[in-house]
């Protein structure tokens, strides 16, 4: 059996953004990445929370979000390193953010994924979130992006 810890981070220092980052480049779904100045800019500017999933003190993935309202966390960026997907890391986080974000008063919880998601947007459906709107890609379907919330 396997030592899981989930850190949770809301300080975010450049040590702290520099371990996101290593985080962020070890998931290949990350096609067109934002840069480490855009991720800075999102999350000192409001609220946020990072998560880090590590198995055996070796990080397996992250959960980043930040407060989009004055009741409302939106859960932005995660994965899972390939090595260690089918564990339960992401449904773990998962609910580890909407818990921190009830106990911090906030009323709604907005995540997107894309159709090329299944297993994210599965999770997401069977953890009662809903889809709220889509931004349709009409030359490639499979990046159709889902806009989905859920009442904490």
């Amino acid at each position: 059996m396997y030592t899981i810890e989930i850190e949770a981070i809301t300080e975010f220092t450049p040590e702290v953004l520099a371990r996101l980052d290593q985080a962020y480049d070890a998931i290949p779904e990350f096609e067109q990445p934002y840069s480490s100045q855009e991720i800075s800019t999102r999350l000192l500017s409001t609220s946020a929370l990072l998560l880090i999933a590590k198995i055996e003190g070796e990080v397996a993935g992250f959960k980043l979000g930040y407060q989009n309202a004055d009741d409302t966390f939106y859960s932005w960026l995660g994965g899972i390193v390939p090595d260690y997907r089918g564990l339960g890391l992401a449904k773990s986080m998962l609910e580890y953010q909407e818990h921190w974000a009830k106990q911090k008063g906030y009323k709604l919880m907005e995540v997107k994924t894309q159709n090329c998601f299944p297993v994210m947007l599965n999770m997401l459906i069977n953890n009662q979130y809903q889809i709220t709107a889509m931004t349709a890609d009409s030359q490639r379907l499979s990046q159709n992006k889902l806009h989905l919330q859920k009442q904490l």
